[in-house]
């Protein structure tokens, strides 16, 4: 192994921990908790270091929104793949959806909710915003009427998704009825769908 093979394996694994033990922070304590210095000092080098790959903050939320659409989409493709019937598979890509959103709050809103530096709905997109995006819309398609255009109707069962999720993480929304309004984005959606 060249030095340069083995110092690009290096940074990349630098990289990975930083985005790992950004994560883990979030998780546990939430993003204000998620510093430069913080996180220097838990993965045991220079905040100088941690610029070296990030320029700040933001990048690395992006970061982990990025890896956070790329696990969102392996969910919702084993979700989607299980149903049988367009109606059912959009059904269980909605709950997919909202579990993901509920498990996994801060990395939820590193994805969606904080402003990060990411080209979203544009062919810039990076692959795995367009990967969970693809799953969405592989799921919407099926039940488009004719006339509708697929990628808005996708767009606007996401938004949905949205509301749903953050209104009801934030108490807006009873956490009680969660699964009839669920039911009721779906049947709105399916209406005359198999």
């Amino acid at each position: 192994m060249s030095i340069q093979t083995r110092r690009e394996r290096e940074r990349a694994e630098r990289e990975r921990l930083i985005v790992t033990v950004a994560r883990e922070l979030a998780e546990a304590e939430g993003w204000d908790a998620v510093t430069t210095r913080r996180l220097a000092a838990e993965i045991e080098y220079s905040q100088p270091v941690l610029y070296s790959h990030f320029k700040d903050k933001g990048a690395i939320m992006a970061a982990v929104a990025v890896q956070g659409c790329a696990e969102l989409a392996v969910e919702l493709r084993a979700a989607r793949t299980a149903a049988v019937g367009a109606r059912a598979a959009l059904a269980a890509v909605g709950e997919a959806y909202a579990t993901f959103g509920r498990r996994r709050p801060a990395l939820y809103d590193a994805m969606f909710t904080h402003l990060v530096d990411l080209p979203f709905a544009t062919p810039e997109a990076p692959p795995e915003l367009q990967e969970a995006f693809g799953e969405l819309y592989s799921a919407v398609q099926p039940i488009a009427a004719e006339g509708d255009d697929p990628g808005l109707l996708t767009e606007t069962f996401w938004a949905g998704l949205h509301g749903l999720v953050t209104l009801m993480r934030s108490g807006r929304l009873p956490e009680a009825a969660h699964d009839r309004r669920l039911a009721l984005l779906i049947g709105h959606f399916t209406a005359g769908a198999s």
